[in-house]
């Protein structure tokens, strides 16, 4: 599975969401520890399909999927009843919600609308005014781009449930490669966020999976470049580097090839009532 267009090509079919009355009119959302990013999307290139395959279904079959058990254990200092904070980043994050969204209801029985899978920016060393992280706008405010920010997914879980989640994490790579590298820059990079990062109790686990997938981690600094072509996911410290969540009309968002539903799409809505996602200050006609 591959992105349909180049990048280049991406950001000028995204210029008709500024005509687009359902995007126009939905206020951004802003969580105080998540970081958002998102594209918009010409119709032409989706295909409507009832129960959509994931990317991840396309490229391996689910009998690859099925490969490999669960790693580890974090440490004693994380209570297995503990809910974390972590983000993973695979190129776009519109399919990296989705999938995780999956995950959740796999792994912690949560139904979509409990879901706690918000799009978002992270791995950044800088934010706009009053801690704005924005997709790119015509208005050039507090770009994620230009910050040193990538897209990315941030989610809450039991402590106890990381290993699973990593696996799905690594297993959206294809031979450690993501699934959309025609989307290129620091923007796109793989990344995942844990608590303490390299040094903390989650590492090893990511390690040993990543290493299975014959990947390699490496601690990021922040603003790092593209991870394409190097089989390499930057680790980030969560404390360090918090994640931001993105525009409302970011979020639930269908992907370039595929439509996940309306039932999907209206989990922005239900979302906003529920205090999910609020503003974020950042203009909603981002390109």
């Amino acid at each position: 599975d591959r992105k349909m267009m180049a990048r280049v090509s991406c950001i000028t079919f995204a210029l008709c969401i500024t005509s687009a009355a359902a995007f126009m009119t939905t206020p951004a959302l802003r969580m105080p520890t998540t970081k958002a990013v998102s594209r918009g999307a010409s119709a032409s290139l989706t295909m409507q399909v009832n129960n959509p395959p994931s990317r991840r279904q396309l490229l391996f079959g689910l009998a690859g999927l099925a490969a490999g058990g669960m790693v580890g254990k974090p440490d004693e200092a994380a209570a297995a009843g503990e809910e974390i904070q972590v983000y993973f980043g695979s190129g776009c994050f519109w399919h990296v919600q989705h999938e995780f969204i999956e995950a959740e209801k796999k792994h912690l029985g949560r139904s979509e609308k409990e879901s706690t899978s918000i799009a978002g920016y992270a791995g950044g060393l800088k934010t706009g005014p009053d801690g704005k992280v924005c997709y790119h706008n015509l208005m050039m405010d507090s770009d994620y781009g230009r910050m040193g920010h990538s897209e990315a997914v941030g989610v809450k879980i039991p402590s106890s449930k990381f290993p699973e989640f990593a696996k799905e994490f690594f297993d959206l790579f294809y031979k450690g490669e993501r699934a959309d590298p025609q989307d290129r820059g620091g923007e796109y990079r793989s990344v995942l966020g844990i608590p303490g990062g390299v040094n903390g109790p989650f590492f090893p686990i990511a390690k040993a999976y990543a290493e299975k997938k014959g990947m390699s981690l490496k601690e990021g600094k922040g603003n790092d470049p593209d991870t394409l072509r190097k089989k390499l996911v930057y680790v980030y410290d969560t404390a360090q580097f918090p994640f931001y969540a993105g525009e409302v009309y970011h979020q639930y968002h269908d992907d370039m090839v595929f439509r996940y539903g309306p039932e999907y799409n209206a989990l922005r809505q239900e979302a906003q009532l529920a205090g999910k996602i609020a503003p974020t200050g950042c203009p909603e006609n981002g390109f």
